[in-house]
C-alpha cells in the first residue's frame, strides 16, 4: 500500500508531461485576426439621361418669344465617382462628379457628402462635421425631416449631401434621444444664407420602441423661422401591414410668394420672393402591404402647408396668361418681347419646392425577386389633378448594379405639373463597385 502511494506523484509527473508533448506537437492556433481600424469602398457609375422639354407653360411661351433666353431642358451623359473612407473615429464620403448637357458645356462637382469625426464620452455618443441626418417615417414625403431636409422621389437613388452639425446621442434598450445644432457656421449670416436647410438650427429627436409601434417625437429652433413641434409613429400591425403617420406645425416657414402690385404687366426684377411666412402645417398618413411573393404596395396621402396656396396659384395661372396676351400683340418693340419673355421665365422660380400642391396622394407599386427590384409609382394633385408617373428597374449583381427609371409628367392644361418645363425623363445607370 506504501509503495502504491508513493508512486502517485509519480504517475500524475507522468501523465502532466505526456500531455505537455502532445499539447507540443499539435500546431499552435492561428491568432484572431484584429479588426482593421481602415475600411474603404468606392463605386463607378455611368449614366445618361434623356429630358424631353414641354411645349405648355411659362418656359415654353417665354422660349417661342425669344428662343435663346435661356437653356431649355436637355439630355445629358454623366459619370459619378462615389468613395466612402474611415479609419478610426473618422468616416468621409466623397462624390467627384462630371456631367455633359448635349450641345452645352460639361459641368464637374466636388464634394463631401459626409466628413465627420465621431466618439464617446460621458454616455453619449457624439458626431461633428457634415453628415446626413435623416428623420421621420415617410416614403413620400417627411414632415418631420428637420435636419437633412431631403429631396424624395428623385428619378435615380444618389446619396444626399449632408449638413454641418454637432450631434449628441443617448442609446437605451427601447429609446433613445438625439441633440442636433445644425449649421452653427451660419449662427448669425444674412437673411440669404439662412433659407430651408441652410438655417442655423437646433434640433432635437426622441425615440422608443413600444414592441411593435415605434413612436417619434420632434422640435426644432431655428434661427430665422422660429420653433416647430412633431410627432410620428409607425406600426407594424400584422406579418403583412404596417401603417405610419408624421405631423408638424411650424410657427413660420419658407416660401414664394408674389411681390404685392404685382399685376400681368411685365416688371423689371423676378416679382417671385423667397422669404419667411407665417404658421404652417404639415400631414401624413401611410399604409404599406408586403405579399409573399415580394410584392409590396404603399400608399401615402399627405399636407404641406409650406406649399403654394391655391389662390397663390391661380395668381400665377392669371399671371402667365396676361404675360402670354401681351406677347401676341403685333408690331411688339424688341424691348417689350424681350422683357415679356423674361417674365414669362421667372415664371418658373415657384417650382423649387419640396411639395407643389398643399395636397398630395401618392401610391407605389413594388416587386423585388432576387436581384431585381421594379417599381411603379404615381404622385397626383386633387386640386387640379396633375399628375406624375415614374416606373423603375433595377438589377444588383456581385459587383454591377443596372437601373433604369422613367418619369412623365401631365394632367389638364390649366394643372401646376402640366406646365413643368420638363415633360419626358428617362435615365439608365450602370455601376460597379471596388
Amino acid at each position: 500500500m506504501a509503495m502504491a502511494l508513493h508512486a502517485l506523484p509519480v504517475a500524475a509527473l507522468a501523465l502532466a508531461g505526456t500531455a505537455a508533448f502532445a499539447q507540443a506537437s499539435q500546431p499552435a492556433p492561428e491568432p484572431m485576426p484584429t479588426p482593421s481600424p481602415w475600411t474603404f469602398d468606392t463605386e463607378l457609375r455611368a449614366l445618361r439621361t434623356w429630358r424631353g422639354g414641354n411645349t405648355a407653360g411659362p418656359l415654353a411661351e417665354a422660349l417661342r418669344l425669344q428662343p435663346g433666353l435661356t437653356a431649355a431642358p436637355a439630355s445629358s451623359s454623366g459619370l459619378e465617382l462615389h468613395s466612402r473612407a474611415r479609419w478610426r473615429g473618422l468616416s468621409a464620403d466623397a462624390l467627384l462628379a462630371h456631367e455633359h448637357t448635349d450641345g452645352g458645356p460639361g459641368e464637374s462637382t466636388a464634394r463631401f457628402n459626409e466628413l465627420e469625426w465621431s466618439c464617446e464620452a460621458a454616455g453619449w455618443a457624439w458626431n461633428v462635421g457634415k453628415k446626413i441626418v435623416g428623420w421621420d417615417v415617410g416614403q413620400g414625403f417627411r414632415p418631420n425631416d428637420v435636419v437633412q431636409q431631403e429631396q424624395r422621389r428623385s428619378l435615380l437613388a444618389s446619396t444626399p449631401e449632408g449638413r454641418p452639425l454637432l450631434q449628441a446621442e443617448r442609446f437605451g434598450a427601447d429609446d433613445a434621444l438625439s441633440l442636433v445644432w445644425v449649421n452653427p457656421h451660419r449662427l448669425n449670416a444674412a437673411l440669404e444664407q439662412q433659407r430651408r436647410a441652410e438655417e442655423s438650427a437646433l434640433a432635437a429627436r426622441w425615440y422608443r420602441r413600444d414592441g411593435a409601434l415605434d413612436w417619434h417625437g420632434t422640435a426644432r429652433l431655428g434661427r430665422r423661422t422660429g420653433a416647430s413641434l412633431g410627432v410620428a409613429f409607425a406600426w407594424v400591425a400584422g406579418d403583412e401591414v404596417e401603417l405610419h403617420a408624421s405631423a408638424r406645425r411650424l410657427q413660420r416657414h419658407y416660401g414664394w410668394a408674389l411681390a404685392d402690385g404685382t399685376g400681368g404687366a411685365p416688371v423689371a426684377a423676378n416679382p417671385w420672393q423667397l422669404g419667411t411666412q407665417g404658421a404652417a402645417s404639415q400631414w401624413l398618413l401611410g399604409a404599406s402591404w408586403t405579399g409573399a411573393r415580394q410584392i409590396s404596395l404603399l400608399a401615402e396621402a399627405w399636407h404641406d402647408g409650406s406649399a403654394p396656396s391655391r389662390r397663390q396659384w391661380r395668381d400665377w395661372q392669371a399671371r402667365n396668361t396676361a404675360l402670354a396676351s401681351v406677347g401676341t400683340q403685333l408690331g411688339l418693340p424688341d424691348g417689350l418681347r424681350i422683357a415679356t419673355a423674361g417674365n414669362l421665365a421667372w415664371q418658373t422660380t415657384p417650382f423649387d419646392g419640396a411639395s407643389l400642391q398643399r395636397d398630395n396622394l401618392y401610391i407605389r407599386l413594388a416587386w423585388q425577386p432576387e436581384g431585381w427590384q421594379a417599381s411603379l409609382d404615381g404622385l397626383y394633385h386633387p386640386a387640379d389633378h396633375g399628375r406624375v408617373v415614374t416606373a423603375g428597374l433595377q438589377w444588383q449583381g456581385d459587383r454591377w448594379r443596372l437601373n433604369a427609371a422613367w418619369r412623365h409628367v401631365g394632367g389638364p392644361a390649366t394643372s401646376v405639373l402640366a406646365q413643368l418645363p420638363t415633360r419626358t425623363q428617362a435615365v439608365l445607370a450602370a455601376t460597379r463597385s471596388f
